[in-house]
């Protein structure tokens, strides 16, 4: 007869089992420590924010301050035309954020063939990176964004939202590939290896042992970069794209008031702390799995 585990487990523990006095106390005095440095990070959570807020409230130019950058009236006229304008922004996210991760994915591959023959692809590869990854963000939009229809190409579009979107790509492709490249490499010879020793062709090893690893390994990084792609968007503005730093700059400019800004920022911030938060769940997950020995 074959036990299953929980009745292996119920068998070796005796019912009248009763946990000792020490053992009662230590948890105890656990709870209340817990307790207590709970109490004592809000108390000082609370004190730093008062001291702050009467620091600011009291400077001399908090008045004019206030007024310039914290109007509940302007606040009310840009909120509901910046958030008309994010709907740009989560649209380029999540275009832009899927093209950057397909064109990253295939220059860490160029970086990792082997063979004398993939060396002029390899040579690319890394000088794309190294070139995108160097070269500012500001000055590649504005290259790609203000050169190109400079040229007057035939068929090539000169909407700033498209052009914006494919320097955003440029760059960011260039960035991925070095995580994905890094998690590729991460991954043990052996396991390749043992997929040539079952008769796997070097491409298949790729595809079917190597990268799904190398995938896994390299998702806390993967959706930083994702989270830093979805800031970044609002730097399609330059061009003239309505997004919502643009309507949020339109008031400012008609208004000579700051507020749109400070609006524009929350609506940044609020949508970027739930992907940050989920970063972090993503990440502590898979440090667990890892001391506990599971897969990485």
């Amino acid at each position: 007869m074959t036990l299953t585990k929980d009745e292996a487990g119920q068998e070796g523990v005796d019912d009248s089992y009763a946990p000792s006095q020490r053992r009662i106390e230590r948890e105890r005095l656990k709870r209340a420590r817990s307790r207590r440095a709970t109490a004592i990070a809000a108390v000082s959570t609370l004190v730093t924010a008062v001291v702050l807020y009467l620091v600011v409230v009291n400077a001399p130019g908090w008045p004019r301050t206030k007024e310039t950058f914290f109007s509940a009236q302007y606040a009310r006229e840009a909120f509901p035309k910046v958030l008309e304008g994010l709907w740009l922004n989560v649209r380029l996210l999540f275009v832009c954020g899927a093209a950057v991760l397909v064109l990253g994915m295939l220059i860490a591959v160029a970086r990792t063939l082997r063979g004398p023959v993939f060396f002029p692809l390899r040579v690319l590869a890394a000088a794309y990176t190294d070139f995108f990854r160097g070269l500012p963000l500001i000055i590649n939009l504005m290259i790609v964004v203000l050169g190109v229809p400079a040229l007057r190409l035939q068929g090539v579009t000169v909407d700033p939202v498209w052009l914006g979107g494919t320097a955003l790509t440029l760059t960011y492709s260039a960035y991925v590939a070095e995580v994905f490249r890094a998690g590729i490499e991460s991954v043990h010879p052996s396991q390749r290896a043992a997929a040539r020793s079952l008769g796997l062709s070097n491409r298949q090893a790729l595809r079917y042992v190597v990268l799904p690893q190398a995938v896994r390994r390299q998702v806390p990084p993967l959706l930083n970069d994702l989270v830093s792609l979805q800031k970044d968007t609002g730097l399609v503005s330059i061009g003239g794209a309505i997004d919502a730093v643009r309507a949020a700059d339109i008031i400012v400019g008609r208004s000579l008031n700051y507020t749109p800004y400070i609006v524009a920022g929350l609506v940044f911030v609020a949508l970027t702390i739930p992907m940050t938060r989920f970063t972090d769940w993503v990440t502590a997950r898979m440090d667990r799995r890892r001391a506990q020995g599971g897969i990485a």
